[in-house]
């Protein structure tokens, strides 16, 4: 993903979710999606549908995160 939608994007999941501590981060040898972390804990990551210009986030819930 480009740095500007980066930008966007963290913006977005700041004040879409009220914590200041969300980061979007680009991906190492990745350019069709970024990393979405909370501190230095990783939640998921937003892809961008080329197609209709989109974002779709994926986040993976462990079944130990729900002990």
């Amino acid at each position: 993903m480009k740095p500007d939608e980066i930008r966007k994007l963290d913006a977005y999941f700041k004040r879409a979710f009220q914590n200041p501590k969300l980061q979007v981060k680009a991906r190492p040898r990745k350019e069709d999606s970024a990393e979405v972390y909370v501190g230095d804990e990783f939640l998921g990551i937003v892809f961008k549908d080329e197609d209709d210009g989109d974002y779709n986030f994926s986040m993976a819930i462990l079944d130990i995160d729900l002990a």
